[in-house]
């Protein structure tokens, strides 16, 4: 080849790589489009690690898509009221909402299922469900028709029983309480005698306070010592069995999650995975030195009473009967899960409880 006839060449090929190049960059600027989303909360700023869960969220996607992909964050009420936050997705005023699925139980009762149900799964296992048990396909299968679409982004692990004027020693304590208690267990409440009141996390304190309710569940030591509860009712109960491993879930606007760029869909699951993780970790960080704090505050620490674990239990066992009859979404949710359950517990008390149970004597004696 001579000297010519190369140059000839070499010019072709970097006209041809030029043409490459200038047909790439558009298809690649198509492919990564700028979005803004909005992102409408169910929880105040002041519950950092609650609240924080959406913040990470629209950090993590918007670094992983060199700022092309922005969710913009709004709080409880900002845009609609806590309590409305997936309403606000399914028809379109938001694209996006950080909210737990319990709180639309009026709709369907498998709503509660996405969150947590009386004497449900911890938080461990509700995430193997959700992530390797099938139970996230079975939730946005329930939820599609809805034009909703959600992913896992939280969860506080077993929370406390909550907060109370009075102590509750026996079943009959309960009757006449009017208690701040979401999702179905207000339901197996009010079969015990409790009234109860569903008021979203910025408006507790003030119910409270005012005698609205006599008692009050919310999530655990760090964000109830937030929220200055025992300011207004000494008597701190344990455990939440009705919430066991509470999910907190992003909520999406189906047709919107559909329309995105397959990569974008990618890091949304993959940010909220890690903003899911990542909440877990925080309370179990912080919830001990807390819950040291509110007892030095004068909290007085009580567990529920076996008799009141058993009522409860044989009321909520009671309810999913009568809710599997009326409803075939709660049933198919809620048999998919307590086959899931059945086998957890058996796995979980063979190695883990052997494991930690032995652990905490240790603690219990001084020796860590």
């Amino acid at each position: 080849m001579n000297r010519r006839h190369f140059l000839r060449q070499a010019a072709t090929a970097g006209t041809g790589a030029a043409a490459a190049a200038a047909l790439a960059a558009p298809a690649i600027a198509q492919e990564n489009p700028a979005i803004t989303w909005r992102l409408t909360s169910s929880f105040p700023k002041s519950l950092d690690i609650i609240f924080g869960a959406a913040n990470e969220i629209a950090a993590s996607v918007k670094n992983a898509t060199d700022g092309k992909f922005n969710i913009q964050i709004f709080a409880a009420g900002e845009i609609v009221p806590g309590l409305q936050a997936a309403d606000a997705v399914a028809n379109g005023t938001v694209e996006m909402a950080h909210t737990c699925s319990y709180y639309y139980i009026g709709q369907d009762p498998a709503f509660a299922i996405g969150t947590a149900i009386p004497f449900g799964l911890n938080a461990r296992m509700t995430n193997a469900w959700f992530t390797a048990g099938g139970g996230n396909d079975l939730i946005n299968e329930f939820l599609a028709p809805r034009n909703l679409y959600a992913l896992p982004a939280g969860n506080s692990g077993t929370q406390m029983g909550g907060w109370f004027r009075k102590e509750i020693n026996t079943i009959d304590d309960l009757k006449g309480l009017k208690m701040r208690i979401a999702g179905l267990a207000g339901q197996v409440m009010q079969k015990v005698g409790v009234t109860p009141q569903q008021i979203a996390g910025g408006d507790v304190y003030p119910a409270l306070e005012k005698g609205a309710i006599d008692a009050t569940e919310f999530v655990g030591p760090y964000d109830d010592q937030k929220l200055g509860f025992v300011k207004v009712a000494k008597y701190y109960y344990y455990p939440a069995w009705w919430e066991g491993g509470p999910a907190m879930h992003a909520f999406f606007n189906l047709e919107k999650f559909k329309s995105l760029p397959k990569s974008y869909q990618q890091i949304l699951t993959n940010a909220c995975a890690s903003a899911n993780n990542n909440m877990l970790a925080n309370y179990d960080a912080r919830n001990a030195t807390a819950l040291k704090q509110l007892v030095a505050e004068g909290a007085i620490l009580k567990p529920f009473s076996r008799e009141i674990m058993d009522v409860c239990f044989k009321a909520a066992m009671e309810l999913y009967a009568d809710l599997s009859a009326k409803s075939p979404a709660f049933k198919k949710l809620y048999d998919s899960q307590q086959a899931f359950k059945k086998d957890a517990y058996l796995w979980a008390q063979v190695a883990e409880y052997s494991y930690d149970t032995y652990m905490m004597t240790q603690q219990r004696n001084g020796a860590l």
